[in-house]
């Protein structure tokens, strides 16, 4: 059997179930956009947690070696990390390339990408005994990489899909707990100073309650590091049930959440360490996400945003004795 034939079986047989995640049973859904080959590593440090041990020997072989894992075959990689090739084009897929052949151009680039000169990213751990300007310098190197993986990992047709949803809202209900939570706030208050009506919600009960007044011209948006926080998925659940837009910020794409959400936004975050909780580059991630979103809806709407911000500077300014505009 050929290695185009097999890839067709592969791909069929790593198809979940059910309605795909990322969209509305029945409903046109946006292809996903395959990464750029810079953002390959990005990928796999983001969707490693959630794959299978097989799936990862494969997604660790690429991007340790992208230069001669590009010189295999399906077969020969399946071979070198002791799997089976359905297990590779399943592993491709998941990483955004529609095939493997796809996943080889892109491990060429990366190759051609990194022996250009440009040093390997590599995440420091902060020790209990380090002196502050290491932890400084640790942090910053960190919630950099964060920031670079998250924008090289975010699929642009999803992001415009959301923003046009947002632009477009009678309503716009926001969910998050914990550290997203108060992400959820900050997308909020900026989403009312353009004249949007937005809720964030924390208190589960309420979030629910809400969600099933939502309907068709409606968004709702949930934000899950895990993609499996129980008190999120529930309102999401409710307001996708009752026909608003769903969207998801996460960064497990194939979590739980991605069942309920109409777009998936995907985030990247550092490695977890004893003294550096996911929380903390999970919501430096999330941030990114929902200012690019906020940036988005601002262009979209741009001749009642501009005056609505207007506005809430001016309502602001006599609190600030420089009379400047409030931050």
């Amino acid at each position: 059997m050929s290695d185009d034939v097999k890839e067709i079986f592969a791909t069929t047989e790593g198809q979940a179930p059910g309605r795909p995640a990322g969209g509305r049973s029945g409903a046109a859904t946006t292809p996903p956009t395959p990464p750029a080959p810079a953002a390959l590593a990005a990928k796999v440090r983001t969707l490693a947690p959630s794959m299978t041990r097989s799936m990862q020997r494969v997604a660790e072989a690429v991007a340790g070696d992208p230069a001669g894992c590009a010189a295999l075959t399906v077969t020969g990689l399946a071979e070198l990390t002791g799997t089976s090739e359905a297990t590779v084009v399943r592993t491709a897929r998941l990483l955004g390339y529609p095939g493997y052949r796809d996943l080889r151009l892109a491990l060429a680039g990366l190759a051609a990408h990194q022996e250009s000169g440009r040093a390997p990213s590599v995440t420091a751990d902060i020790a209990v005994d380090d002196p502050l300007p290491d932890v400084v310098a640790k942090l910053a190197y960190d919630e950099q990489q964060t920031l670079a993986d998250t924008a090289a990992g975010l699929d642009m047709a999803q992001l415009g899909a959301a923003v046009g949803a947002l632009a477009g809202a009678r309503r716009i209900d926001i969910y998050g707990v914990g550290a997203s939570g108060l992400v959820a706030q900050d997308l909020t208050q900026k989403l009312l100073r353009i004249g949007l009506i937005a809720h964030a919600h924390s208190d589960p009960h309420l979030a629910v309650t809400n969600a099933v007044q939502l309907r068709a011209k409606d968004v709702a948006i949930a934000i899950t590091h895990s993609g499996s926080t129980g008190d999120v998925i529930e309102p999401l659940r409710v307001a996708f049930d009752h026909g608003a837009t769903t969207i998801a910020i996460t960064g497990r794409p194939n979590g739980p959440v991605s069942q309920y959400a109409d777009h998936v936004l995907t985030t990247s975050t550092a490695r977890e360490s004893e003294l550096r909780p996911a929380a903390m580059s999970s919501r430096t991630s999330q941030l990114l996400v929902v200012d690019c979103l906020f940036i988005g809806v601002a262009q979209r709407t741009y001749e009642s945003a501009a005056p609505a911000l207007s506005a809430s500077y001016e309502a602001l300014a006599h609190r600030h004795r420089t009379g400047g505009p409030s931050r």
